[in-house]
């Protein structure tokens, strides 16, 4: 007869996972690493409690070793006394896979040897890649809005992996340049989980160690990335003077200088700070530079980052511009455009811009409308996800409801249910 697994039941208690939101994590995790759906159930959770799988698959065991932040024995799995059978998958699926599966390893907090950067070895552009690689899984991770504070954790690991591959072995000037440009892009990736969980202060020390790995990249693009970064703190922070300031520096920066992409970003910061400030007619200028800017750019690669500010973005953040200004209105017509384009993979922001619909509507007095949207937007956010913004806009929304006075029923029930999470 089989024995319960007690240590995997206890951890799946710890973080109040239900066995069918467990198994949709894990077959989100496995989308994530292979590109292909995964087929978990929540039988075949009740096969993992009950002992009845004593060791999952391959890419399952380390996918629910993802989601539940524990390694496979120390949920109470035992290894099979022959080698697991290979991944059935292509090549280029099978890289991902392993590339991932070392990032995870070291998220999880076992021990092990990097394969990156042993005393004495020359690095080289594959190097490069294998960080890369690991580096757009978490990208991926924090677009579907796994966590923000794990988001945080794996960018400032990987961070350091870089950081130690290099002082361990040699590298040319060129692939030291790439090195330090990757690892300055990682750290800022972490800095914004930092900010999405509204951390504002984390965010600042890490994008510190950006700003000196931007440095030793002597690229323009990083450092434009952690500045772009920096306004978005003091933003968060109310000073909005500040965040002016930095919005300058990345206007003024020579990749702006080149591409209307990001000139048209830093028009846009510039803007919402301006609309902060109470300086209306000189956002609205900023506003429109912002699109002409937009309207000038070309498809051609940029760095991951940056691959965020689409068009559904831009609408998301002229209507940050808009909440400014007090045209809520023409915030709720941007939202509405941002909700109807922004890519299928973007978990967390179209719950944010959701939550931020659901307050343009509450200023305008659309009241049940804005508690039909709050609850989309609170069913959209993954658990466990950490995005402050979002719940922080949600009760945002919630104070707008109480202070109406309103007695309509879906009024008053969504304030008593709020009320429990907010």
């Amino acid at each position: 007869m089989s024995q319960m697994n007690r240590q995997l039941a206890d951890r799946i208690a710890e973080l109040g996972f239900s066995q069918a939101e467990l198994a949709r994590q894990v077959n989100l995790e496995i989308e994530l690493l292979t590109a292909k759906p995964g087929n978990v159930t929540d039988s075949d959770v009740r096969r993992w409690l009950r002992g009845k799988t004593k060791w999952p698959q391959d890419r399952i065991r380390l996918c629910l070793e993802r989601v539940l932040s524990a390694r496979a024995e120390d949920l109470g799995f035992v290894p099979r006394k022959k080698s697991s059978a290979p991944l059935e998958e292509d090549p280029v699926h099978r890289r991902t896979f392993l590339s991932a599966a070392s990032g995870s390893v070291l998220a999880i907090g076992t021990s092990g040897v990097s394969n990156h950067g042993r005393l004495g070895t020359k690095l080289g552009v594959n190097d490069v890649r294998r960080f890369h690689q690991d580096y757009v899984a978490i990208l991926r991770r924090d677009d579907a809005g796994r966590g923000a504070r794990k988001v945080e954790n794996l960018a400032v690991e990987l961070a350091s992996r870089i950081q130690s591959a290099l002082a361990v072995s040699t590298a040319s000037t060129r692939v030291q340049d790439m090195l330090y440009r990757l690892a300055a892009e990682v750290i800022s990736s972490a800095a914004f989980a930092s900010i999405d969980a509204s951390a504002p202060r984390r965010a600042r020390a890490h994008l510190s160690q950006a700003l000196t790995f931007a440095g030793l990249s002597r690229d323009s693009e990083a450092m434009y990335h952690v500045w772009d970064h920096m306004t978005l703190t003091s933003s968060q922070r109310e000073n909005h003077a500040e965040a002016v300031a930095g919005a300058e520096v990345l206007k003024r920066s020579s990749i702006a200088r080149r591409d209307p992409l990001y000139a048209s970003l830093g028009h846009l910061r510039t803007a919402n700070g301006l609309a902060r400030l109470r300086r209306r007619t000189e956002a609205l200028r900023a506003l429109r530079d912002a699109e002409r800017s937009f309207g000038r750019t070309a498809d051609e690669q940029r760095p991951e980052w940056i691959r965020f500010y689409d068009n559904s973005e831009l609408d998301a953040l002229s209507s940050f511009t808009w909440t400014a200004l007090g045209d809520h209105g023409r915030a709720e017509y941007c939202l509405h455009r941002t909700l109807a384009a922004i890519p299928e993979g973007r978990v967390r922001n179209r719950a944010l811009y959701t939550a931020h619909l659901a307050l343009a509507q509450a200023r305008q007095e659309d009241l049940e409308l804005a508690c039909a949207t709050s609850r989309r937007a609170y069913m959209m956010l993954p658990p466990l996800s950490g995005s402050r913004r979002t719940t922080n806009t949600l009760a945002a929304t919630r104070k707008v409801l109480v202070a109406s006075g309103s007695k309509a029923p879906e009024v008053a029930e969504w304030v008593e249910e709020s009320g429990q999470w907010i």
